[in-house]
């Protein structure tokens, strides 16, 4: 594996193509105690300056959690490319209505009671660093390589990873 590190504008593009890709982050706060607190959240948007952005009620553990500590940890995976991220950054609270409201779309009601719910707030998270590994190749490609190197000893070159620093 090879690997790439990426500064600013390309690590933005970088990190908005892996995570329009996974949809659905494990979301880890409370990050200086174990265990940590994580749940799986719906990815609503990437912004243009890579801001990563959630719906979530202002009664759920990870809001209380970012109101101790806005760090904030994002865990990508996209099992079809095998495409994997890790996002560490700041979490705020948003409770701007025009902000939920362009976040929110139909789906949202299966959690909200639309867009004007008392209790809905956005999540915004500005990614500081991050770490990724792609894989050039579908799975099975990967796996005959991988068994390719096993039987050879040869070292074969499966994808890329690097760092993304913002």
């Amino acid at each position: 594996m090879s690997t790439k590190n990426l500064y600013d504008t390309e690590a933005k593009k970088k990190l908005k193509k892996l995570v329009d890709s996974g949809d659905v982050a494990m979301m880890a706060t409370n990050l200086g105690t174990t265990p940590l607190s994580a749940v799986p959240m719906h990815t609503k948007k990437i912004d243009d300056e890579g801001n990563i952005w959630f719906l979530s009620t202002n009664t759920s553990d990870h809001n209380a959690d970012l109101l101790k500590s806005s760090e904030i940890q994002l865990l990508y995976n996209d099992k079809s490319d095998m495409e994997f991220v890790s996002v560490y950054g700041e979490g705020e609270i948003i409770s701007d209505q025009n902000t939920l409201s362009s976040l929110y779309d139909d789906k949202d009601n299966a959690w909200f009671e639309g867009p004007e719910d008392p209790n809905l707030t956005a999540i915004k998270v500005k990614p500081k660093e991050g770490a990724y590994w792609s894989n050039k190749d579908n799975k099975l490609v990967t796996f005959f390589k991988l068994q390719m190197a096993a039987v050879t000893g040869d070292e074969k070159d499966i994808g890329e990873s690097g760092k993304l620093k913002m």
